[in-house]
């Protein structure tokens, strides 16, 4: 069933289009010149926040210059996993902003925001095995999204004491988002500016919140050339071509989608069905087909039962229990590999295809690779340090960066160690890690703390296999649940196992 859109009309009809069009602009001109802060817009590069950027660079380029007291700040955040095509445009757009403004003297520049490190989608999927985001486990959002603005925003506010996030939100949009505009409204404390809830001390600005999608499009056909000279049919264009019928209907009734209902994000999201934008892109021009092995590659990530795929254990080793049998952990070593060659793959096929224009196109960078070495060798205790030969498979050239060649074990003696281990993958694992942290405490002056990691490297592998963990880990809840009724019994695997398994509250980490 369709959840139904509140009912808003036009925000025009009332006084008509120009005349809106030309109060709005004159309230932005009114807020901006009364208060003394920064301003920052959110900008993605789709039909709503553009809109918002050109309504307050229009309004601020018929200021006096000496009226134009508040600098003004576009962000735009770029998780590094976006839709390549959408992540080009954006770019391509902020490069003429920066011009733009530089020409006109107008106090307006640019950002794009990308998520550390540390955070990134493939560091965290591959480095560290973090299974595909899910419902219960969303851990891409906050990293990808929300901290890089978040930093900024709140580095201005600390700067400036406070400022003024101009956002494309609106009330059309749906009747949750529409909802939650209602219940901030109701906190507002100065006229047109929303407290922000996450950020003290920043006000949200949304100039368009009465607007429908009709509205918004009518203002950018009728200004179709910005003022960093972009015209604005292309925005047009490529909603088009994301939309599966490649067309842009006229809405009659509350029953027709607009165009603008098309939805661009990063082309990994598994917390969707399927796609849509991206295989409208396919599908309705022939130049994006190289985009369909990017969206095979995310459907494979789209896997909800991905158990076989992920270690028995968790991220610290330890184990959780979750209606009497284990809550599996991250990606095991065979399997974060595997994503990487296919992803490498991919990024080698589409690089080489002549119909490409993106420049630098690529699908992980080199500073992500050399993260996801030093965690899997540095911490996942990996000594056998395959990336760099995944990445000499893969382009037929060796791995540009320095490999860890302080290892008196590599490659070589690891499968030595393997074929003696045979079929025991803890056994091996366990040996592997034993002689990984002896190496790296032989580098230290002092080494406190390194009787304490072997024994939490022989805690984690000391299981027969999955199965007797699991037994081990079950029998243990029940002998703290029968503690805890005063019937405690007892046993001699308590104590041993106590560190090691975790029968607490369930974590939603990895939840299934």
């Amino acid at each position: 069933m369709v959840k139904n859109k509140p009912t808003i009309s036009s925000a025009f009809d009332e006084f008509g289009f120009t005349e809106t069009v030309e109060t709005l602009i004159k309230t932005i001109q009114d807020l901006y010149t009364s208060v003394k802060a920064p301003w920052i817009i959110g900008y993605s590069g789709g039909k709503d926040s553009s809109t918002v950027t050109q309504l307050i660079w229009t309004a601020l380029s018929r200021l006096d210059e000496k009226e134009r007291i508040n600098p003004v700040h576009i962000i735009s955040t770029d998780t590094l996993v976006e839709n390549p095509v959408v992540a080009a445009w954006v770019a391509v757009n902020l490069e003429k902003m920066r011009k733009a403004a530089e020409k006109s003297g107008l106090p307006i520049t640019p950002h794009r925001l990308t998520p550390t490190l540390k955070d990134s989608f493939w560091v965290n999927l591959i480095g560290k095995g973090y299974p595909a985001p899910r419902p219960m486990f969303r851990w891409c959002t906050s990293r990808l999204k929300i901290n890089p603005s978040n930093k900024f925003i709140s580095e201005i506010v600390n700067e400036n004491g406070e400022a003024i996030l101009a956002l494309g939100m609106r009330k059309a949009e749906s009747s949750a988002r529409a909802g939650v505009m209602k219940r901030i409204e109701n906190k507002r404390i100065r006229e047109l500016l929303s407290p922000n809830m996450q950020l003290p001390n920043s006000y949200v600005f949304t100039p368009i919140e009465n607007w429908t999608n009709d509205d918004v499009w009518a203002y950018l056909l009728n200004h179709d050339k910005t003022p960093w000279d972009f015209n604005n049919n292309e925005i047009l264009d490529m909603y088009k071509g994301a939309s599966p019928d490649n067309e842009c209907p006229l809405v009659v009734d509350t029953g027709t989608q607009s165009c603008g209902n098309s939805r661009f994000g990063c082309w990994v999201c598994t917390l969707v069905s399927k796609d849509s934008s991206m295989q409208a892109m396919i599908q309705n021009d022939d130049e994006k087909q190289w985009m369909s092995e990017m969206l095979s590659f995310r459907d494979q990530l789209d896997v909800k039962n991905d158990r076989e795929h992920r270690d028995f254990r968790r991220m610290d080793g330890n184990l959780l229990v979750h209606n009497d049998r284990l809550v599996h952990g991250p990606y095991m070593q065979y399997y974060r590999e595997e994503l990487l060659k296919k992803l490498l793959k991919i990024q080698k096929t589409i690089q080489s295809k002549k119909s490409l224009n993106i420049p630098n196109f690529e699908l992980i960078s080199m500073d992500e690779l050399q993260e996801i070495q030093r965690i899997w060798v540095t911490e996942k205790n990996e000594i056998e340090d395959n990336l760099p030969r995944i990445y000499k498979s893969v382009f037929g050239r060796a791995y540009p960066q320095e490999s860890n060649t302080y290892w008196f074990f590599g490659k070589e003696e690891m499968e030595i160690l393997s074929e003696i281990c045979g079929d025991d993958r803890l056994q091996f694992e366990m040996i592997r890690d034993l002689l990984s942290i002896e190496k790296k405490f032989s580098f230290k002056v002092k080494r406190a703390g390194l009787y304490e990691d072997l024994e939490k490297a022989v805690k984690k592998s000391f299981y027969e296999n999955e199965i007797d963990a699991e037994k081990l880990a079950i029998k243990l809840q029940e002998a703290k649940a029968n503690a805890k009724k005063g019937a405690f019994e007892s046993f001699s695997f308590i104590e041993t196992l106590d560190e090691s398994t975790d029968t607490g509250t369930v974590n939603a980490d990895f939840v299934e």
